[in-house]
């Protein structure tokens, strides 16, 4: 059986009771840490929103910066086969130097 924890995130007025895995406890306090901070970002820069679109504007928030890193992260593949095309044709240009 896996090594869990039960850890409490706290949310304004809202608790969440959960069990994690050990190893992943620090993820949720991350995880805690950033939502506070993007919920506290739009409620100063929005003022009067209810605390639903306030809700609203970190969870895009926060799923556009996953989508964002995502993305860039599926990125690492097409480098990977364009770096050998790369190295082809700097050798061309150098060749193409010498020969000049």
């Amino acid at each position: 059986m896996e090594d869990t924890l039960s850890i409490t995130l706290r949310f304004g007025t809202w608790t969440l009771p959960m069990t994690v895995k050990r190893e992943e406890e620090y993820i949720y306090r991350q995880a805690e840490k950033l939502i506070k901070e993007r919920y506290s970002f739009y409620t100063s820069s929005y003022p009067g929103q209810s605390k639903e679109m306030y809700l609203v504007m970190t969870i895009l928030d926060i799923a556009v910066q996953s989508k964002r890193q995502e993305t860039e992260g599926n990125a690492e593949p097409i480098l990977e086969r364009l770096r050998p095309l790369l190295s082809e044709v700097e050798a061309a240009i150098a060749d193409d130097k010498v020969k000049r």
